[in-house]
């Protein structure tokens, strides 16, 4: 089986799914009560985003690993505390 390369982190799987996520997060957010927008709603989504957001820095980091490392265990705190 020949794996595709990989040139942009918009290729991994892990970003798509990443942005997956956010989408639903965003559909099931719009059912939370109104007054949680600028709270709860607000965390939430902006949680969920950051792990895209810090897969794709990790991605412009891949050259330098501890960086790299970094920007990924940022991606899965971000992901962490959209779970909590």
């Amino acid at each position: 089986m020949i794996m595709p390369t990989i040139k942009f982190h918009q290729d991994l799987n892990v970003f798509q799914k990443s942005v997956e996520f956010v989408m639903t997060i965003y559909e099931l957010s719009k059912s939370f009560p109104k007054e949680e927008l600028y709270s709860l709603t607000d965390q939430i989504r902006r949680s969920s985003r950051s792990v895209s957001a810090n897969i794709s820095e990790a991605w412009g980091k891949r050259k330098y690993e501890k960086s790299f490392v970094a920007k990924l265990t940022d991606s899965e705190g971000e992901a962490r505390e959209t779970q909590t």
